[in-house]
């Protein structure tokens, strides 16, 4: 008696693994948890029409490593059960124990085992059920399953054992046990292997692990790329350019990230060149990968950023490289994807120009509200400020005094469908020259990303203030098919005589998501980039057509982590000059996340 009492004590550790997957099976048809997954996003598969804050701040789940050591054919066909029966019972949620077989909706007095399982029920409390109190007695039973219940008896038994309250286990109960540990003493065998591997692996993640609150998201894009059109052709040549970003996602309470991005590339855009033989002031057709190179790749800590909810808005703190798309809906799905892989090729089709008026350091707010009954759901308000040049001390510098852009914006989300921005940015851009669209470059800089140069270039003998109107809508009619444009007005005020000006941009694309395969994307996209008519001082006599934009690119995707996306840019008018030879551009970008 001693000894098969020790070997009861000795196995009730072993399956108690069975325990906690049984527990789990037992309403695996009953009930289905969902997760949803924050990334930043990497590779989107299917882009939401509207995006906000949280979007951004979302990580990706970390992998678990399946491979299990080298193990016998056998064993591995049990393991393999094991896994199938685990993972069918994730997510879900047991009855508590019953105390009476009275408690099963679909158990009768009539049924032929009701007296064996009301002495298990109420003799050894070992039986539980499903969540609408039924038993389904008549339903197939795995030998998993089986084993989960018995080491639930086993446990009773051993408790009765060990408290010596009442003499309940006769010789013939204890004889019945062991011949069923006996039979399945192969299961749990394996199951003690698997749970002693997988100690033996946690402790090992435990004491090498990275860190505890941060996980490392990257992303290397390599690209081939060329421009052709009379002059401009001449003057360049196909190249071979890359970017790549490692960001260091941190979150302290599980509901905040905080954002430290390492960036190094080698990218520089492409000189066009006019009719005259003289270079084209303008920043048309500069493609997304090329913002925030380093040219040389140098490493450079290009963004700092926290996010953070504050009971229900979202709250989001730049220290360096802040833009406005951080934290504000773009209305751009597929066409915007954040970080410059995925999306369209170029940074006008990827966001409207309102956007990359100014950044640098500063802080933004968004609040909710439509929610419940309203048709208008779910929508919000949106602020924010940001400094170019925040962290100098000097005259005319600092968060306050230098350059800086403050945003606002309206989000109506019209059912699950249509999703309409309004947007207001005020912008103050000191005297010593810069540009509109500098995407926070700040005072003097020669920094543009979009647009010509009569849109972009602000006086440096005087300051001036802009004030921006925009509006951003994206219509998805269904899965397959999306559609999303703007337009944006600019209205610039020098502070001396002659420095007034007003620009004008807009666009419109048609995405045609998981096109051949689930993850790619087909886009087209036209449009106005950024242009100023009617200039006088240094551009007068330098243009006043439309320069128009045309892009075509189709992602594929290769993985889960690779995608190719050939693509094509024709450029109308450079510099807003219809006498000057249009341009195209051909790019064939890869894009590897990780």
């Amino acid at each position: 008696m001693s000894d098969l009492l020790w070997k009861t004590l000795v196995l009730s550790p072993v399956v108690l693994g069975v325990t906690v997957l049984v527990s789990a099976r037992a309403i695996a048809a009953e009930r289905a948890s969902s997760f949803e997954d924050i990334k930043l996003k990497a590779a989107q598969t299917e882009a939401p029409i509207t995006s906000n804050a949280s979007i951004f701040i979302q990580t990706e789940q970390p992998k678990v490593n399946q491979q299990l050591v080298a193990q016998k054919a056998d064993e591995n066909k049990v393991l393999e059960e094991v896994n199938r029966y685990s993972n069918e019972g994730k997510n879900q949620n047991s009855l508590s124990q019953v105390t009476s077989v009275s408690q099963f909706s679909d158990v009768q007095p009539t049924d032929w085992a009701f007296q064996a399982l009301q002495s298990l029920v109420e003799r050894y409390g070992c039986i539980a059920g499903y969540p609408n109190s039924t038993y389904r007695g008549n339903r197939a039973l795995t030998r998993y399953e089986f084993a989960a219940g018995l080491n639930a008896c086993l446990d009773r038994v051993n408790e009765l054992i060990a408290t010596a309250t009442a003499d309940l286990v006769t010789k013939q109960d204890l004889a019945t046990l062991q011949r069923l540990q006996e039979e399945f003493s192969a299961e749990l065998a394996t199951l003690r292997g698997r749970v002693d591997s997988l100690e033996a692996r946690t402790a090992e993640l435990e004491a090498n692990q990275f860190s505890t609150t941060t996980k490392l998201v990257g992303e290397a894009i390599f690209v081939a790329t060329d421009i052709f059109g009379n002059n401009t052709g001449d003057a360049n040549n196909t190249v071979f350019q890359d970017r790549v970003r490692l960001d260091l996602q941190t979150s302290f309470t599980g509901k905040d990230v905080l954002h430290t991005r390492l960036a190094a590339g080698n990218a520089l855009a492409f000189t066009q060149v006019g009719n005259n033989g003289v270079g084209i002031d303008t920043a048309e057709g500069t493609q997304t990968f090329q913002l925030g190179s380093t040219t040389n790749n140098s490493v450079i800590i290009d963004w700092l950023a926290y996010y953070v909810p504050i009971g229900p808005a979202q709250v989001y703190f730049a220290g360096t490289g802040g833009i406005h798309s951080d934290y504000v809906a773009t209305n751009n799905p597929y066409f915007e994807d954040f970080d410059g892989g995925n999306g369209a090729l170029s940074t006008f089709a990827s966001e409207s120009p309102i956007y990359r008026i100014g950044g640098g350091a500063g802080a933004a707010l968004t609040l909710p509200f439509g929610k419940g009954g309203s048709i208008l759901r779910p929508s919000s308000l949106t602020i924010g400020y940001l400094a170019s040049n925040a962290n100098n001390p000097g005259a005319n510098q600092g968060l306050l005094e230098g350059n800086y852009a403050a945003l606002g914006q309206l989000n109506f989300s019209v059912g699950d469908r249509l999703s309409i921005a309004a947007t207001y940015v005020h912008g103050y851009h000191g005297a010593g020259g810069g540009n509109l669209f500098d995407l926070g470059g700040g005072l003097g800089s020669t920094n543009r990303v979009v647009g010509t140069g009569q849109a972009n270039t602000l006086t440096a003998l005087n300051g001036s203030s802009s004030n921006s109107y925009g509006i951003e809508a994206a219509f998805r009619p269904s899965d397959k098919l999306s559609v999303s444009g703007f337009v944006s007005y600019h209205d610039v005020t020098g502070f001396g005589a002659g420095d007034d000006y007003e620009a004008w941009s807009y666009g419109l694309g048609v995405a045609l998501p998981d096109l051949g395969k689930k993850g790619n994307v087909l886009g087209i996209f036209a449009g106005a980039e950024p242009y100023a008519r009617n200039r006088g001082g240094v551009f007068a006599g330098t243009g006043n057509d439309i320069p128009y934009h045309f892009e075509g690119f189709y992602k594929y995707r290769v993985s889960d982590n690779i995608s190719i996306t050939p693509g094509v840019i024709w450029l109308t008018s450079p510099g807003q000059n219809s006498n000057n030879d249009d341009a195209i551009i051909g790019t064939l970008r890869t894009t590897f996340t990780f």
